[in-house]
């Protein structure tokens, strides 16, 4: 068996489903890596500590987001549960607790409708039980063994966050159309992970430019540290770019590595 990449990708909103370009990408990106026998994913809308494993079978979406149009949250994505995952999980991950009722949330089952619309692929979501970012490498570092069976690592969040500067009139997603501290955010994001300088990115907060502004809370930058400790062994390998450009202004960067 194949070693899986572990990826970062940033996950949009519900109408990421509408936009004329981004579902495409993501459903291309998918159809270059071989196809999993399960996804760990790790979502910016989901803390709890210790670190808490989902349902381990199939339960309700978690439609945690408000003000939308009802047929957002008509959708489902009746995924197969991860049981033997969970236990791998837990044999990994010392301090665990399971919460069977909580489904996935928007920001692991929005990319993946997109990635896999048959959901045939058996999908365990964990929180983040924390948003230190050496933590959270250290946690993908332990979980970096499930790679060599089969699993897809997942980070989802998003490259830049910040809702109350979002811009629906920011154009076509190009960079000529997004605020400076995003696109500032972006490049240094970028650079920085192709010199794959993983103390800058982890000390982010300091070194980037508009991280602040970027990232008001750091939630949504905090699942790429999980993937870059999971990950960290395939450095030589890393993509920095497999999906860029803009959405509302905000950078859609996502990242893969192996």
């Amino acid at each position: 068996m194949s070693r899986m990449p572990a990826i970062y990708l940033s996950h949009g909103a519900p109408p990421l489903a509408d936009d004329p370009i981004w579902p495409g990408q993501l459903a291309e990106w998918s159809s270059e890596v071989p196809k999993p026998q399960a996804i760990l994913m790790v979502s910016a809308h989901w803390e709890d500590a210790p670190l808490a494993i989902g349902a381990t079978g199939t339960v309700p979406l978690v439609y945690d987001f408000w003000g939308f149009p009802e047929h957002y949250y008509r959708v489902t994505y009746p995924a197969p549960g991860a049981p033997e995952l969970a236990a791998r999980v837990r044999s990994l991950v010392a301090d665990t607790h399971d919460v069977p009722e909580r489904g996935l949330d928007h920001g692991a089952y929005v990319p993946l409708v997109e990635m896999y619309p048959d959901a045939d692929v058996p999908v365990l979501q964990i929180s983040m039980p924390t948003l230190d970012p050496r933590r959270l490498y250290d946690i993908g570092r332990r979980l970096a063994p499930l790679r060599d069976e089969g699993v897809l690592i997942v980070g989802s969040g998003f490259f830049t966050h910040n809702l109350t500067a979002l811009d629906p009139g920011s154009g076509d997603g190009s960079p000529d159309g997004a605020p400076a501290w995003s696109r500032e955010f972006d490049d240094w994001g970028a650079e920085t992970l192709a010199s794959h300088d993983i103390d800058a990115l982890l000390d982010f907060g300091h070194k980037a430019p508009a991280a602040r502004m970027a990232h008001p809370r750091t939630e949504h930058f905090a699942p790429l540290f999980v993937t870059l400790g999971a990950g960290e062994n395939d450095l030589d390998a890393l993509r920095a770019s497999v999906i860029d450009g803009f959405w509302m202004g905000l950078a859609k960067r996502s990242v893969q590595l192996g």
